[in-house]
């Protein structure tokens, strides 16, 4: 059996001390392997946005082992966790986060930059990266001449523009509206499946979440259950749905 991409062992975060103590997670396994799509729901204060800080490298636990490819991420240095963040992790908001002057293209490239890749490696980089989210020739809009779909593919584009292992999707579609929403569900269906990006996104939306393969559910910072979706949401099927409707 093949060894698991991320593996959580007993993983705890507590924050503050005394009186004021608080355990986001208490005592957290789960195990994730290459290629998986996984929702990751819970009501606020469940301790899913803590999980996925520390899936991100954002956050450390307090106690237990993080392993990432086998490596014991709690043992890293910072400068040994930014490392593996550049190298195998993209991220994905609920706010876009691009910077408001500046053109897709240019805020595609900023991990590329951020790298030390050359001018020319990073505009074929993004352009290939725009065009995988359907922006092709969109490139030098900036986000005020984008819809909130678009400036979400933009932030998409610069997630995967690295090529990366895993794709932290934290809210993708709370700022759009239900078409929009299911189009960004559509092309992380088809990253993770034509690419074979791990797919690890938090989600208030059953909706949304009937997109993954496996849903994970957070309460008092614990995994209350962690099951698999037999008929995850076809987006081929979707759309077909929505020109019937329309």
């Amino acid at each position: 059996m093949s060894t698991p991409l991320i593996q959580l062992i007993d993983i705890k975060r507590k924050y503050g001390s005394g009186a004021s103590e608080l355990m986001a997670l208490k005592g957290i396994d789960l195990s994730i392997s290459q290629g998986e799509f996984v929702a990751i729901m819970g009501p606020s204060g469940s301790g899913k946005s803590t999980a996925m800080n520390i899936l991100g490298c954002l956050d450390t636990p307090s106690d237990g082992q993080y392993l990432f490819k086998g490596v014991h991420v709690e043992s890293l240095s910072r400068d040994q966790r930014a490392r593996l963040r550049r190298r195998y992790l993209g991220f994905v908001f609920q706010g876009f986060n691009l910077l408001a002057r500046t053109s897709a293209q240019e805020n595609v490239e900023l991990p590329l930059l951020y790298r030390g890749d050359s001018a020319a490696k990073r505009r074929e980089a993004a352009t290939k990266a725009l065009k995988s989210v359907g922006l092709g020739g969109w490139e030098h809009h900036t986000p005020a001449e984008l819809s909130g779909g678009q400036q979400q593919r933009v932030a998409i584009a610069r997630a995967i523009v690295t090529e990366p292992a895993v794709l932290l999707a934290d809210e993708p579609t709370g700022n759009l509206d239900t078409q929009r929403s299911h189009e960004i569900m559509a092309l992380l269906v088809a990253l993770n499946r034509d690419h074979g990006i791990t797919v690890l996104m938090v989600t208030h939306e059953s909706d949304m979440a009937a997109y993954a393969h496996r849903m994970v559910h957070f309460v008092d910072g614990k995994i209350a259950s962690d099951e698999a979706n037999s008929d995850p949401t076809n987006p081929v099927s979707m759309v077909a749905e929505q020109i019937e409707m329309a």
